[in-house]
């Protein structure tokens, strides 16, 4: 793993930590030297991440918050800093995901969806752009979308309209905080194996008529350079949307899909 140390400095807070991508970033910032305080719904951290922590007392915290509870946030980010200093990056990953025939869907999976992915990221980004304008300092934010958010399907409606949504205040935000100087930038991941490909496989096999596993094999076949992605791939952008390396960037919502989007 890298020991560049580009994050030097910076505390970052990380939604969604618990497991896959969001541990994946977790570890990686660690890596590059950040602070950082992991965000996740369970009450106490799985083991993996509970081993990050033993591995680093002094620069990672762990905070379980539900970002839907958005009246929450404020008092999280403050915690956060009184610990670490401010909040200067965020990995705002959080997110559900669920499907069903548009004829089928129902208003409590739309709004578990948007109260997640669109409310509870939207109002995640609030606070802590909030609190670095008050303190008059600069950041780097890091929305997770998808390359769902780049379409529609006709199975996963209100997921992909939540995923264009983050790309849209994604670039709202970011024209709103340039003169501050804070970025604000997206990643749209494609496939990528994580524990939650196995729900999502098992709700392909329901509504398409598919033998466990075959949706999953399917579209990592579909991808340009031939596998899903991991998520190792999507720390990568990560940190070079949180570091230096990417300061004349904003407003853009980076594709790291194996080819699948081109945009």
């Amino acid at each position: 793993m890298s020991t560049s140390q580009r994050l030097q400095g910076h505390h970052a807070l990380l939604t969604g930590a618990g497991g896959g991508i969001g541990l994946a970033v977790t570890e990686t910032f660690l890596a590059e030297g950040a602070r950082c305080t992991a965000v996740d719904l369970a009450a106490t951290p799985g083991a993996e991440l509970a081993a990050l922590l033993a591995a680093h007392p002094g620069r990672l915290a762990y905070a379980s918050a539900d970002v839907a509870e958005v009246e929450t946030l404020g008092a999280l980010v403050d915690g956060a800093a009184e610990r670490f200093g401010t909040v200067d990056v965020l990995f705002n990953n959080a997110a559900v995901f669920d499907m069903a025939p548009l004829l089928e869907s129902d208003l409590a999976m739309y709004q578990r969806l948007f109260d997640v992915n669109v409310k509870g990221m939207f109002f995640m980004m609030q606070a802590v752009l909030a609190r670095l304008v008050a303190a008059r300092k600069t950041g780097s934010i890091v929305n997770l979308a998808s390359q769902a958010g780049r379409r529609g399907e006709a199975l996963v409606s209100h997921y992909c309209a939540s995923k264009a949504a983050v790309i849209s205040y994604t670039q709202s935000a970011a024209l709103a905080m340039a003169p501050h100087g804070i970025r604000v930038n997206g990643i749209a991941p494609g496939v990528v194996d994580t524990p939650m490909w196995g729900a999502v496989d098992a709700l392909f096999a329901r509504f398409e008529g598919l033998q466990p596993g075959e949706k999953k094999a399917a579209v990592g076949k579909a991808v340009p350079l031939g596998r899903m992605g991991l998520p190792r791939d999507i720390a990568g952008a990560a940190v070079f949307l949180a570091s230096a390396e990417s300061a004349y960037i904003t407003a853009q919502t980076l594709n790291v899909d194996g080819g699948n989007v081109m945009s």
